[in-house]
Order: structure tokens, then sequence, then C-alpha cells
């Protein structure tokens, strides 16, 4: 568990279900995401997010509102998709229910799983994607301190031809060089 002064950033909870369905049923939270999810579809994505931190000790981890727990959405690390230019890597990625866009919860999410990641992964950077229209996505990414890399965008391999949420911007944050990684476990 990560917490900020607003969030709890935590393992995933069957409460959790029903409002990351809803979530998933909002066309606004989806319009740069691909078509609605139907709630066998947002339950099958909180199986693999348990399943990944029971393996590796992260995932896309769920983010409530420490005041009154009220789930807001997801924030934390995945595997860079198969087929990408995060192939291999790891991403930093976020979403959160509408009602809490432009109130700072992202921002401080990330940056949190920003920080347990440097304290707890060996690794030389993070990336994350969006498509080229999502400017609140790739605005925070840069906001982070993340770069675009250059010559980088893509065409999604599991968006279909023709859909204007095919090509993607690719960003990365490098370690910062005062957070070298310690290995703490003997």
């Amino acid at each position: 568990m990560i917490e900020t002064e607003r969030l709890i950033i935590r393992p995933w909870r069957d409460g959790d279900r029903a409002p990351f369905a809803a979530m998933g049923q909002d066309a606004e939270v989806r319009r740069f995401l691909g078509p609605l999810q139907s709630r066998a579809e947002s339950d099958a994505l909180i199986d693999r997010m348990i399943a990944m931190e029971a393996d590796l000790g992260y995932c896309l981890w769920a983010v409530e509102r420490r005041a009154d727990a009220t789930f807001l959405g997801f924030c934390g690390l995945n595997a860079g998709p198969v087929g990408t230019p995060l192939e291999g890597g790891l991403e930093i990625g976020w979403r959160l229910a509408r009602a809490y866009w432009g109130q700072g919860y992202a921002r401080e999410a990330a940056l949190a799983c920003l920080d347990w990641t440097w304290a707890n992964l060996a690794i030389e950077g993070l990336f994350s994607m969006t498509v080229p229209a999502n400017t609140a996505s790739w605005g925070l990414m840069e906001r982070l301190g993340m770069f675009q890399l250059q010559g980088r965008d893509f065409d999604h391999p599991g968006v279909p031809d023709g859909s204007p949420l095919k090509r993607h911007v690719v960003y990365r944050i490098d370690r910062p060089a005062n957070r070298p990684f310690v290995n703490h476990i003997g």
C-alpha cells in the first residue's frame, strides 16, 4: 500500500468491481481507450491485476481517497504491451472516474508510484503511451518529467485499422540520478 496526502494506492478489492465497471461504461472515460467495457471485461482486468501483483509485487493498483475511502480509479505499473515499443519494459498508467478529473489526483498517484518504483525496482526507466489527441494524459506525462520519444510513435496492434485511436505516442522517464537502486534484500 502506498499513501499520499489525499490518496491510498492499494491492492484491488471485490468492492472495487462495481465502480470500476461503471468507469468502463462511461464514454468520456473510454474516449481515448476504445469501446465501452462490459462488466466481464472490467472484472477480467481486475483479476489480471490481482494475479500480476501476486506474481510481481506491482500492478495497476486501485486508488482511493483517504478522506472517505471512495474508489477513484487506478494507477501503477503494467508490462509494456506486446508488439509495441514498450514491449519488454514497464509502463506507468492511470485512469480515474470522470468525477475525479482535474483535481490533481492522477498526478499525486503517479508521483507516488514513481517514488515506489525507484525505491523498489532495479529498472532504468518507465514508459507511458497514449493517443496524440489525449492532451490531458500526455500533458500529465510531461508534468511528471516524462519526455516524448521522438520517432517512436506507433500504430497499436490491439486497435483496429482505421480507428482514430490506432496511432500512439510514447513517453519515457529515466531513473533520477539521485535515486540509485539499493537492494535492501540481503
